[in-house]
């Protein structure tokens, strides 16, 4: 018997939400399309910083500094140019100025870290903005849908009948759009700081890497070094 009414409330509120969505679907539809962008901007960060930062930057760094102190600048350039991520662009950076002094090879990695940190944190800050205003867009599609529920109950020559289902559908409407409003706010928030988060450690990479790749051409260039 209670699968039986759980079977039925469901079915209810399918219904509803059918309506809900027959009547007035502007604001769902505009949430809908905003839900696509904020996916689309949480499956590209992911993607990105999962492929692009997989690189083990201790190993890495591990096996150039060995052909940096074998005096193999070229052939660890070489390696550098293997593969376009991020850490092995700003090593190559530091490389190429190996046999400068160290103001340029400070300058040349300065300016390739300060090309790639923005990367790491690219369209991430949206997703904040996304979430305001799909609450926003939910908020406004509640109080479009209440205020036209009561319109239409005011009208006259309608039954007790039908003014209560109006009424059932028109409030239907505007918790739809609220909630949906409100979860596509929540998943932008948990999504912001997951990514956030992931963006200030690959920053953080960076520098210590910019910190080691100095460190070692510097060191590499005294007398008696190595």
């Amino acid at each position: 018997m209670q699968l039986l009414l759980l079977a039925a409330e469901g079915s209810s509120g399918s219904s509803q939400l059918a309506e809900a969505f027959k009547q007035n679907p502007t604001f769902m539809v505009l949430n809908l399309f905003a839900s696509a962008i904020v996916l689309t901007i949480v499956i590209e960060r992911l993607a990105f910083q999962l492929t692009k930062y997989r690189v083990n930057s201790k190993e890495f760094f591990a096996q150039i500094k060995k052909l940096v102190a074998a005096g193999n600048i070229d052939r660890a350039i070489k390696l550098c140019e293997a593969s376009d991520y991020p850490i092995l662009q700003l090593v190559k950076a530091g490389l190429t100025h190996a046999n400068k002094g160290g103001d340029e090879i400070d300058a040349a990695l300065s300016e390739k870290l300060s090309e790639l940190k923005p990367q790491a944190e690219k369209r991430i800050g949206a997703l904040w903005s996304m979430a305001n205003i799909s609450t926003l867009i939910g908020l406004l599609g509640t109080v479009s849908g209440l205020i036209l529920t009561f319109g239409s109950i005011a009208a006259p020559g309608l039954s007790q009948s039908d003014k209560q289902r109006m009424l059932s559908n028109g409030i239907a409407e505007a918790m739809y759009n609220t909630a949906l409003g409100l979860g596509i706010a929540v998943f932008c928030m948990i999504t912001h700081i997951i990514l956030h988060t992931r963006a200030k450690a690959i920053q953080h990479d960076l520098e210590s890497t910019v910190e080691r790749t100095f460190n070692m051409l510097t060191i590499a260039q005294r007398p008696g070094q190595y």
